[in-house]
């Protein structure tokens, strides 16, 4: 909400994408009729007003059944604070002006609005729980993550290992510069002996009217340029990341590593080697695993995929990667064969059908492929 009139406004509200972890996995609110739950945030500091609107309900006393206590569930996600009453939620709003963004300014970028005709300013901004108001910024801003996120879970803001990365629209209102938010970031920074840290993406959100327009891949490549120039880092990872989230992954990262001389077109096609994991890790703080992905991007790139001969060797080279998990099925299966019964080991020969084991080959070849050429195609257009 950044003006009253948002309040009535359909363009402005955005639906969740999951209430499992409230409302439990049928994602039901029984007992009532046209229920309404209301969620409105001011678009800087997030003051939030909370309302339940219903036709009718059940009654214990008349229908023997109870309704689901809904007022109680929403108040175990949103801070204490709330707004009941419009009209207190509008007077917070106009003091809006006052509100600016927390830590200290990383990038500063644009974005084509078509609709407004007009590039519009973002700005990603990095901070932890020292910066004033943070704390109770960051309550309500982790809200979100119960409706976006599939299996969110709320940190401990207390651990000082915690970053924070903010990204907010500037935008105009009566002559003056406000701010609104548009996604955020945190990243853990794990121990790693004798005197290193491995940053751990954890929780990451651009919240719904602001996805499609590349904020995402901005934020994602702000957070690596900001550990690239710690000499105590030693590479960036994510927790259990989302297929979404890979897929950016790979966007940034081909677009940090294309310049890397170890990257260039004559060393892709000799394979993938030592040097590009060293200069990754050392200069971009890439891990192992990440720069493989990278290497076979730019290699299919680099390869000329109606040439019989270049095709073959890019295959042959991603699945002896892919292969990995089958080579070992094949290990165990030669130590079944020392220590199994005959017909223990007839069991577990039905199990591995190597024909099979080849179509999922191919198949996840042909997925990887298809994955990596829209990498390009991103990369291409950028």
């Amino acid at each position: 909400v950044r003006f009253p009139e948002d309040l009535e406004d359909d363009n402005t509200t955005f639906n969740p994408e999951y209430s499992h972890q409230v409302f439990g996995d049928d994602e039901v609110a029984f007992g009532y009729k046209g229920l309404k739950i209301l969620l409105y945030y001011i678009a800087g500091n997030l003051s939030t007003l909370f309302r339940i609107e219903y036709t009718s309900k059940v009654n214990e006393k008349f229908d023997c059944v109870e309704a689901d206590d809904v007022e109680s569930k929403i108040r175990e996600i949103i801070p204490p604070g709330f707004c009941t009453n419009t009209d207190d939620f509008v007077s917070l709003l106009e003091k809006e002006v006052n509100f600016k963004p927390f830590g200290m300014l990383l990038h500063t970028y644009s974005v084509h609005n078509e609709e407004a005709g007009e590039d519009i300013t973002y700005q990603i901004y990095q901070a932890d729980m020292t910066c004033p108001g943070l704390r109770e910024y960051h309550e309500r801003l982790q809200t979100f993550l119960m409706w976006f996120i599939e299996t969110a879970s709320f940190i401990d803001v207390d651990d000082e290992r915690w970053n924070y990365f903010l990204v907010f629209e500037k935008y105009n209102k009566d002559g003056a510069t406000l701010f609104a938010t548009v996604g955020y970031m945190t990243v853990y920074n794990y121990y790693v002996y004798p005197d290193k840290t491995r940053p751990r993406v954890s929780q990451m959100l651009i919240l719904p009217p602001f996805q499609g327009e590349g904020h995402g891949a901005q934020l994602l490549e702000t957070v690596h340029r900001y550990y690239m120039s710690s000499p105590t880092v030693l590479d960036i990872t994510a927790e259990d990341p989302s297929e979404n989230y890979v897929k950016l992954r790979d966007f940034v990262l081909v677009k940090l590593c294309q310049d890397l001389l170890c990257f260039s077109p004559g060393k892709l096609m000799q394979g993938f080697s030592q040097e590009m994991v060293v200069e990754a890790q050392q200069k971009l703080k890439i891990n192992k695993q990440h720069t493989r992905r990278v290497y076979e991007i730019l290699r299919l790139r680099a390869t000329d995929m109606g040439d019989a001969e270049q095709s073959r060797s890019y295959r042959l080279d991603v699945k002896r990667r892919l292969i990995g998990p089958y080579k070992k099925k094949q290990r165990e299966l030669a130590k079944m064969r020392r220590c199994l019964r005959p017909e223990e080991l007839t069991n577990q020969l039905n199990q591995i059908d190597l024909n099979m084991q080849h179509e999922q080959l191919e198949e996840s070849f042909q997925q990887l492929v298809s994955d990596y050429r829209r990498v390009l195609e991103r990369l291409a257009q950028a």
